[in-house]
C-alpha cells in the first residue's frame, strides 16, 4: 500500500490570527531569520502546495532561495527545486503568474470542471490532474504518494489550511507568530469555520526567532491533559 506524504502546514500569523491585512500590498509578518527558516523547510520538502486564491493574491515564485540548499538537494540525488503544486477547484489559473515560470516541475490538482476550464492554457507549464467532481485531499495525498512524494509542505492559504486540518490530514503545524496586530475585518485569517477534530493538539516545541515566536504543533497527537 502506497504511503501518503508527511504533511506539514506552514504559516505566519499576527497576534490576532491574521495572515495578511486588507491593503493591496502583501503584509510581511516574518522577519529575515524566519524567512530563512522557511527556506530551509522548503529545501527539506519533496513538494510545496499552495491554493489558487493565495496564488492569485500573492503571485509567489515559491522557490528555495539559497543556492547552497539547492546544491545540497542535488548532491542528495533530488531535483534542484521541490515539486510545486497548485490546487484550484474552478481551474481559474493565469498562465502569466510567476509560479509557472520559475523553479522545476509543477503540478495542478483540480476538478473535472476545472480541467475543462483550463483547457490547454498550462500546456508546457504544468501537469494537470483532475481529482473528480470535487477536490478530495485524501485522493490528492494518495496520488502524491504514488509519485514518490514523502514530505509535503503546505503554504496556504486560509481555505487550504482549513481543509487539511478539518479533514485531519495534517501531521505537523509550524506557526510563526509575529508581534503585529492587524484588526481588519476584511483581512484573511489563518483558518475559517469548519468541523475540526475535537481534541487538543500536542505542542512539540516553542522557539524564539528574533521578535517572532515559532510554535510547532503535532495535530494528530493528543495533548496530555492535566485534570488536577
Amino acid at each position: 500500500m502506497t504511503r501518503r506524504p508527511y504533511v506539514l502546514l506552514s504559516v505566519a500569523v499576527s497576534v490576532d490570527g491574521y495572515i495578511d491585512d486588507a491593503s493591496p500590498a502583501r503584509l510581511k509578518l516574518s522577519n529575515a531569520a524566519d524567512f530563512d527558516r522557511v527556506d530551509q523547510v522548503r529545501a527539506d520538502s519533496d513538494a510545496i502546495l499552495i491554493g489558487a486564491e493565495t496564488l492569485r493574491r500573492d503571485n509567489p515564485r515559491l522557490l528555495v532561495d539559497s543556492a547552497d540548499r539547492r546544491a545540497a538537494r542535488i548532491a542528495a540525488g533530488k531535483p534542484e527545486y521541490p515539486l510545486k503544486i497548485a490546487v484550484s477547484a474552478r481551474g481559474d489559473l493565469d498562465p502569466e503568474l510567476r509560479f509557472w515560470h520559475h523553479g522545476g516541475e509543477k503540478l495542478v490538482y483540480t476538478t473535472h470542471t476545472g480541467v475543462a476550464k483550463l483547457g490547454d492554457r498550462l500546456a508546457g507549464l504544468a501537469q494537470v490532474v483532475a481529482l473528480g467532481p470535487d477536490i478530495d485531499l485524501g485522493a490528492l495525498l494518495d496520488d502524491l504518494g504514488h509519485r514518490g512524494i514523502a514530505r509535503l509542505m503546505v503554504e496556504g492559504g486560509t481555505r487550504i489550511h482549513t481543509q487539511f486540518l478539518a479533514a485531519d490530514l495534517a501531521d505537523e503545524l509550524q506557526m510563526a507568530v509575529a508581534p503585529i496586530v492587524v484588526g481588519h475585518a476584511a483581512a484573511p485569517r489563518f483558518l475559517g469555520p469548519a468541523a475540526y477534530p475535537a481534541r487538543r493538539m500536542h505542542l512539540a516545541d516553542v522557539s524564539q526567532i528574533g521578535d517572532v515566536a515559532l510554535l510547532r504543533y503535532l495535530p494528530r497527537q493528543t495533548a496530555v491533559r492535566d485534570d488536577r
